[in-house]
């Protein structure tokens, strides 16, 4: 019997965090492609953009005008996907089932520079980009009515970014979103089977083995995980539990400040194009429980695969079957490695304690340190 060669032959991977699988195609590399391409974005891009809704001192859609910020600017979208206000009805008739759901929707401009992305700021920059995420884990998460904050990032055009300028968003929600649901669920029976929490696990198992491993630093590892959907997908894992942005020491918001420049700067150097990508970290739920279960980490999907110009699509099998992908994320790893970028401006580390930086710019919200709450979540 032939043996199975996850480098040649077709075969499945199993998600433990989702409980799905994904169809790995490793021979399709080789066909040629005929398809779509897409243009590259163009480059030159100016500091301050006086028609940007998001650049320092200007107007926004809603009239409001932006302050002539330094570092990071946090508010809330003009245009939000969640209304704080939604009632909390339930609708049921049978398989008609329908309920209100409120929540806040949350802008954070990484810096003021339109011309930026994470992959050329400073890593002292982006250490105050993670404070801002911290800050806001904290004044979303203690709030009795959200259940849930999730941080992420749509980067360039083809992800249906509609402004360049350096940003992302920070949605916090009544209920658990169903990717976060799952995988807490997933977490929680693993947990409670085997005593360990599932990605401390794995993340020690993919220590060991070593050929799917991106780049580590001394609190955190990037990786191409076994069962990526997207061709370059990664997962940044911190080394210890960690189960929030609330969690990190100051070391440690440096280390992630700094493996999210580095893995950035990778991915500019795989086609020597901004590459563009959704980002986001999940992180446990914010009820005010332990959740022993729940590893922060955050998630990059990129689209591209072959080429700047030619990117994956879910369409066909993977839409009505299961996903499917080319490219082995050990191929892919081992790109990414290959990517390493030239003088790392992780050397060049600020000297500022974290604790010293500013404060990130925010509208109408004043920090609220979490407490312990006891208060049930509303049904």
């Amino acid at each position: 019997m032939t043996k199975l060669d996850l480098a040649e032959t077709s075969h499945r991977r199993f998600n433990p965090l989702t409980g799905e699988w994904v169809l790995v195609s490793p021979h399709r590399m080789k066909r040629p492609w005929q398809g779509k391409r897409e243009s590259v974005p163009a480059a030159g891009l100016k500091a301050h953009d006086p028609d940007c809704y998001l650049c320092a001192g200007n107007l926004r859609a809603n009239g409001a005008r932006n302050p002539d910020y330094t570092h990071t600017f946090v508010f809330d979208n003009d245009f939000a996907a969640l209304s704080p206000d939604a009632p909390p009805e339930r609708i049921d008739k049978g398989l008609i089932v329908a309920e209100g759901e409120s929540g806040v929707c949350r802008v954070l401009c990484f810096s003021p520079r339109h011309d930026l992305t994470l992959a050329m700021m400073e890593v002292s920059d982006i250490e105050r980009v993670v404070e801002a995420w911290v800050e806001e884990t904290i004044n979303l998460g203690g709030r009795p009515d959200i259940a849930a904050v999730q941080i992420f990032e749509n980067r360039g055009e083809i992800m249906g970014c509609s402004n360049p300028h350096p940003h992302g968003q920070i949605w916090a929600t009544r209920h658990l979103p169903n990717e976060m649901e799952k995988e807490g669920r997933r977490q929680a029976q693993y947990l409670l089977d085997h005593g360990r929490p599932l990605l401390v696990d794995y993340l020690a198992q993919e220590l060991r083995l070593s050929e799917r491993i991106v780049s580590e630093n001394a609190h955190f590892v990037t990786l191409a995980p076994f069962w990526a959907i997207w061709p370059f997908e990664t997962m940044i894992l911190p080394r210890r539990r960690i189960g929030a942005f609330d969690e990190l020491t100051p070391e440690e918001r440096s280390a992630l400040a700094a493996a999210l420049s580095d893995l950035t700067r990778r991915y500019d150097r795989v086609f020597d194009v901004s590459f563009p990508y959704s980002m986001g970290f999940h992180q446990k739920p914010t009820d005010g429980a332990v959740h022993s279960e729940w590893q922060m980490h955050a998630h990059f999907y990129p689209p591209l695969l072959r080429s700047a110009t030619v990117k994956k699509f879910m369409v066909g099998f993977e839409m009505l079957g299961s996903p499917q992908r080319d490219l082995t994320p050990e191929a892919a790893a081992a790109r990414l490695r290959d990517a390493a970028p030239q003088n790392l401006r992780s050397a060049r580390r600020s000297s500022i304690p974290l604790s010293g930086f500013p404060s990130p710019v925010r509208e109408g919200r004043p920090l609220r340190r979490r407490s312990g709450r006891s208060q049930p979540r509303p049904a």
